[in-house]
């Protein structure tokens, strides 16, 4: 048997497993223990939250983090070439006026 403390009331459950199990909580729940929720959610649960009893969203852990973008990594592939801001010659100009 598992013993949870779920919002405050302690559960005791016999084979079930808290993994693939789902939690509904109500918009008014969700709002107030937010943080208690995100950390379930960390470890792998899903809750789904509710509106008038009727499921509206499933708070679920993310797949993957991204990694970490390295500035300078592309360096020295691309050069920026000479005239690149000068004015656009009378005719290209013209295409865009119409």
């Amino acid at each position: 048997m598992n013993k949870i403390n779920l919002l405050g009331l302690d559960l005791v459950l016999s084979n079930v497993s808290l993994v693939s199990m789902r939690q509904t909580v109500n918009v008014y729940q969700a709002k107030t223990s937010l943080s208690r929720l995100l950390a379930r959610v960390e470890a792998g649960e899903e809750i789904i939250i509710a509106r008038a009893g009727k499921p509206v969203a499933l708070l679920s852990r993310l797949s993957q983090a991204t990694a970490a973008r390295t500035l300078g990594r592309d360096a020295g592939l691309f050069e920026v070439p000479e005239g690149f801001d000068d004015p656009l010659p009378a005719e290209v100009l013209a295409s865009f006026v119409g």
